[in-house]
Formats: C-alpha cells, sequence, structure tokens
C-alpha cells in the first residue's frame, strides 16, 4: 500500500514539473485510502461498537506520533528509499539493523497485500450464496493477486494509468457513500452509547492500536522527495495534512455506517459489512455502489503495492539482504520480486484469517515505526527534534504494538503463536543474511 501512486507517478511525472503541495497530500492519500475502512469498520464495531469512530481518531493521533520520525529523517535525509535507507544510514556500521527493517518492511507490505486483497475477494463475492465460504474467498483473493502480478509485469505503463483512474474514483465513490449512509441514519450517537456503555478504555486502546494499518502509507510523500517544491516545508505539511484528511474521511464513513446499518448486521458480515448493510437500506444500488468503492479501493492498493514494494525488495536484495535472484530486472522490472512478494501474500491469505493478516499488519508497521523513532532518537540533534515527542512516540508505538499482543494472549493464543513465529523466521532470516554480509565484508 505504502507506494500506492508514488512510484507510478515518478515513472510517468518525471520529466513534468516539480510536485506542489496539492499534488503530494493526493499521492499520500491514495496510499492511506485504499480499502483500510471496508477493511477495519466491521472488526472494529464486533468489539467495541459505537466507539469505532473515537478508535478511528486515537489510530490516527498513533499515526501521527509515528509520523514525527518520518518527518523529523525525511526532512534530514532526503532519501526516497524513505524507512528501509534511513535506518541503513543512521546505523551504518550494523549489517544486521539495515537486513531487519528491511525483512519487515517488506514483509509489512506482504501483509497489507494479502490484507487487501482478501477484502477485496470478501465484497466481490458478497452477492452470491457462497459469500461466506472461506476458501472461495481464499482463491478469489489469489485470482486478484495473480491479475495484478501480471499487470505489473507486463507495462509499467499501463499500470500507472489504470492506478490513476482507480485512486480518483474510489474518492469520488466514497464521498458519495459517506452522504449517502449519513442521509439515512436509523438512529443517533445518544441512542448507540445507551445500549453499548460497557466498554473498556483498554477495549478501545487495543482495537485503536489494531486498527493501525489503515493509515499505513503517510510515508509515500517521502518517497517523491526527490519531486517535490521546498522538502523542508512540503514533508511535514504534506505528511500531516493527509493523515488529517484520511482521519477524516473514516471518520464520516463509520459515523454513517453505525448511524445507518444495524450492529448485528455489521458483525455478522464483519468481512464486507458495508455491502451487507446498505443492501438493506438503501436496496440492490446501495450495495453495488459499496462493492464498487471497496473494489476500487482494495484494487488500488493491491496494484501500489506490487508495484513499489517489489522495487524496494529489489533494491534490498542488491545490497545483500534478499536472495541475489530477486535484484534482478527484465526491461527494467523486477519480475522475481513482484512474483516472489505475490505468492508469499497468497500464501499467507491461505494461512491466516482476515483478523491474523490485519493484526499481523498493525503490529510490524508499529514495529517498523518504532524502529523509526529508535533512530530518530538516536541523531535527534542532527534532526532537530524535540527529545520528549520522540520518546513520547516511542512509548506510544511500543504500547501499541504491546496491546495488541496483550490481547492475541488472552483472547486468540494460537494467533499469536502463528505471528509471533513469522516474526522469529523473519528475525532469523535477516540475521542469516546480515552474517553472510559480514563474512562477505570481512573475506
Amino acid at each position: 500500500m505504502t507506494f500506492t501512486t508514488n512510484n507510478i507517478n515518478s515513472c510517468h511525472r518525471k520529466r513534468n514539473k516539480s510536485l506542489g503541495v496539492p499534488e503530494l497530500i493526493a499521492i499520500a492519500l491514495g496510499g492511506m485510502v485504499g480499502g483500510g475502512i471496508f477493511t477495519i469498520l466491521g472488526i472494529s464495531v464486533s468489539m467495541v461498537g459505537v466507539f469505532t469512530p473515537l478508535v478511528i481518531i486515537l489510530g490516527g493521533v498513533i499515526a501521527s506520533l509515528a509520523a514525527y520520525s518520518y518527518v523529523k529523517l525525511g526532512v534530514y535525509y532526503k532519501d526516497e528509499g524513505a524507512t528501509y535507507s534511513f535506518y541503513k544510514k543512521t546505523f551504518p556500521n550494523s549489517h544486521f539493523a539495515a537486513s531487519l527493517i528491511g525483512w519487515w518492511v517488506i514483509f509489512g507490505y506482504i501483509s497489507t497485500l494479502a490484507l487487501y486483497a482478501y477484502t477485496f475477494a470478501s465484497y466481490a463475492i458478497s452477492s452470491f450464496p457462497f459469500a461466506d465460504n472461506v476458501w472461495a474467498r481464499k482463491l478469489v483473493a489469489g485470482a486478484v493477486i495473480l491479475t495484478f502480478t501480471l499487470i505489473n509485469i507486463w507495462s509499467v505503463k499501463g499500470m500507472g494509468k489504470i492506478e490513476d483512474i482507480m485512486v480518483y474514483t474510489k474518492l469520488v465513490i466514497l464521498a458519495i457513500i459517506s452522504f449517502v449512509l449519513i442521509n439515512n441514519s436509523q438512529t443517533t450517537i445518544p441512542v448507540l452509547l445507551q445500549n453499548n456503555n460497557d466498554t473498556s478504555i483498554l477495549s478501545i486502546l487495543i482495537v485503536a492500536s489494531i486498527t493501525f494499518v489503515a493509515y499505513e502509507g503517510f510515508q509515500l510523500v517521502i518517497n517523491a522527495v526527490n519531486e517535490m517544491e521546498n522538502p523542508e516545508k512540503n514533508i511535514p505539511k504534506t505528511i500531516y495534512s493527509a493523515l488529517f484528511l484520511a482521519m477524516l474521511i473514516y471518520l464520516v464513513i463509520s459515523i454513517g455506517a453505525i448511524l445507518a446499518i444495524p450492529f448485528d448486521a455489521i458483525i455478522q458480515n464483519k468481512e464486507y459489512a458495508i455491502a451487507s448493510g446498505a443492501g438493506k437500506i438503501l436496496g440492490h444500488w446501495g450495495t453495488n455502489l459499496v462493492i464498487l468503492g471497496a473494489l476500487l479501493a482494495t484494487s488500488s492498493a493491491i496494484s501500489g503495492t506490487v508495484f513499489g514494494a517489489s522495487r524496494q525488495m529489489a533494491v534490498i536484495a542488491n545490497d545483500g539482504y534478499f536472495p541475489a535472484l530477486l535484484a534482478r530486472r527484465i526491461n527494467h522490472i523486477p519480475v522475481f520480486a513482484i512474483l516472489s512478494m505475490s505468492i508469499l501474500a497468497f500464501l499467507l491469505v491461505l494461512a491466516g484469517s482476515l483478523e491474523v493478516i490485519l493484526e499481523f499488519g498493525s503490529v510490524t508497521f508499529l514495529l517498523v515505526s518504532l524502529l523509526m523513532a529508535f533512530a530518530n532518537y538516536h541523531i535527534r540533534d542532527l534532526t532537530n527534534s524535540s527529545t520528549f515527542i520522540t520518546i513520547l512516540s516511542f512509548i506510544g508505538l511500543l504500547f501499541g504494538a504491546a496491546l495488541i499482543l496483550y490481547y492475541e494472549f488472552n483472547n486468540q493464543p494460537q494467533q499469536m503463536l502463528f505471528i509471533v513465529g513469522l516474526y522469529a523466521l523473519l528475525t532469523t532470516g535477516s540475521w542469516l543474511y546480515s552474517r553472510s554480509k559480514d563474512i562477505q565484508i570481512d573475506n
């Protein structure tokens, strides 16, 4: 998701004038608003009910804490490599640090690819009798991953045109969905609060942490640093503006959904909650509109993630932290990286449920953002960062990751073992490749 429009636009905008603030905000929004609300709404309502809008606000606050270090490091380094490059440059003598951040970032992207493919499939088959068939959903998810894999291998230019159409169309449809839902409210917030007053603060904080992945993508702006005017001012301005607008979009849709759709309908069909509820209230056309919005949003996110993250994977492989084959390009396209990402994403879809994929993605990007905060703290004098805000960001992100693992330990211990097992594999793989790099240098 993180590369949804930036790298695409860099392919066919590079010869144009520098990107201004409006374009940069659109790039970041294209990355963040990639189906997140369709993914998190059902899960959030099932856990905290009427407090879902509050969860979305708190998720935005956590994302803002993560953004602080990205902004400071982005202004200081001005490197389009963003996360991986920042950490590698901050700790140049640690190959393990570079390898670890590379592995975590790439597999974070793989988890978001799996997440949006799963959501695409849930909405795509929501009108069919087999809508609740898990394996049908997973096969459709695999089919959409395959489709955008082939498109990315086939043509960068063609994929860029498709992506532009999807990004701008989905924002229009999301605005229409928000208006229609709010205009068809069936209840009020005070009434819902009376019927949902037993939710704990801890539950709200846990769900806010779980839904953090919906804000993943704001660092798109940093990837465009070589094409923007005045990075010192525009990086912070566009990232914080895009975060605010994404939070506003999610907030309005969530309020409309909980006011217009009965909670039972949202919880029962949480994988495609908005489509199910809209159909009961607005009829067939309302369902089709929501499904179209969800398919465009998730398709945009899938396409952009395959495009951008595969190129990041090729760069990391070229540095020696992934198999060398993944760095090979055919006609400037990292075909083997694209295929590897897509295969791994499909395997994750097959192995996990929507919840475990969502939680793994959120934990991963919380941990990656935590490492960014640590890097920023390490050179806080050079980045002119506030020690208090940097430490607050570090603590907030650590707390968010810990809350998700706490929830898993108490409610889904098998899922927690699955997530911890994945991290053990990733950390071991990154360590082995860093050791190989050390041996090469010693020799």
